[in-house]
């Protein structure tokens, strides 16, 4: 089991509160500190608003790649639809240069509009652009020359992506939120899946991710890894965990949720979603390992992934936590999955 830690470089949208200035170098910190005690995997979401600072993850992989050895560097997404893939994949064939081939890429469809006209794209569009784009991705990705011709770019002739990366080819992984068809489109094309649970309980995603390996199997593709990511944290106690992730928690939440017509989310809301059939996992080291264990029981999942750093959540709570998962939760997770292995019929 493959334990890590995602962001979308969270900053305030006021001017008194944290900025990008500040945020991204504790980012890095944060990154360099995960990658010291062990933990599997980074990764940073793209977006295009004022509450969020990183608009190009690659750059921000970059730099921790410097401060890194080990850890695995990946974008927690992409929005590929709005993205021109041949450049997606050169950016990250330099990082998996720098990183000595510790790149990844998650590709999704995005969970915010504003990319489409802020690149000149029509969000009617939507999933005709990320079904031809992750084609022309996953051509580009092999290492070979491509002639390709689409709907939505010019040709391409004979084009080979330079530099060449350390990995032939870098992982892609196909991140969703919940569409049965998107389950379905990771099988067909034999891609690891990455599936996002931010709400209700994650037992209703098991039939999808059955399904999904179905898919796999019918397809000709060997198995692949799945992913689980959720909003998490760890600290001491489960009452330290709760007061520290909380109110950024909310504050995120609640901020978009009134965009979208969303209801309040109380702390009364924020319990329940904290309890142990709820989609996030926040406590303390034991809980947090209980959660995933009984995941792991349920998904046969190979990585989870925690949104740790969201909101106003402190750089130094954050730092705790990073340490906590990477001393205390992994190693007992990692323990347990391995003595588990051949018990389970995934």
């Amino acid at each position: 089991m493959e334990i890590g830690v995602f962001t979308f470089a969270d900053v305030s949208p006021n001017k008194d509160g944290i900025q990008a200035a500040q945020r991204l170098p504790e980012l890095v910190e944060e990154i360099a500190l995960a990658d010291e005690v062990g933990l599997d995997v980074f990764g940073i979401g793209e977006h295009h608003r004022p509450d969020f600072a990183a608009p190009a993850p690659p750059v921000l992989l970059a730099a921790a790649a410097s401060r890194t050895s080990n850890i695995r560097l990946t974008s927690a997404v992409t929005v590929l639809g709005t993205e021109d893939p041949l450049r997606t994949m050169e950016q990250f064939a330099m990082l998996d240069d720098l990183s000595a081939g510790r790149a990844e890429i998650m590709v999704g469809r995005g969970a915010f509009g504003e990319t489409f006209d802020l690149f000149g794209f029509d969000i009617n569009d939507y999933d005709q652009l990320f079904a031809e784009k992750l084609d022309l991705l996953l051509a580009l990705r092999e290492g070979e020359p491509v002639t390709w011709r689409g709907h939505y770019r010019s040709p391409l002739e004979n084009v080979r992506v330079y530099p060449p990366s350390v990995q032939q080819p870098i992982p892609v992984w196909l991140a969703i939120g919940g569409s049965p068809a998107s389950f379905v489109r990771a099988g067909r094309l034999g891609l690891p899946l990455a599936v996002g649970i931010i709400g209700g309980s994650p037992s209703r995603f098991v039939p999808a991710v059955h399904r999904y390996r179905d898919v796999l199997e019918t397809s000709g593709h060997p198995t692949q890894p799945v992913a689980l990511t959720f909003h998490g944290f760890v600290a001491g106690t489960s009452q330290a965990a709760a007061n520290a992730y909380y109110p950024g928690d909310a504050e995120v939440m609640n901020r978009i949720g009134r965009e979208r017509g969303f209801p309040f989310m109380s702390r009364g809301d924020f319990d329940l979603k904290t309890a142990p059939d709820g989609p996030y996992i926040v406590g303390s080291p034991s809980q947090v390992v209980e959660k995933i264990l009984s995941l792991y029981e349920a998904f046969g999942h190979q990585r989870t992934m925690l949104q740790m750093a969201i909101g106003s959540v402190g750089h130094a709570d954050i730092m705790r936590a990073i340490e906590l998962l990477g001393t205390e939760v992994a190693p007992e997770v990692r323990r347990e999955v391995s003595s588990r292995k051949g018990v389970l019929a995934f």
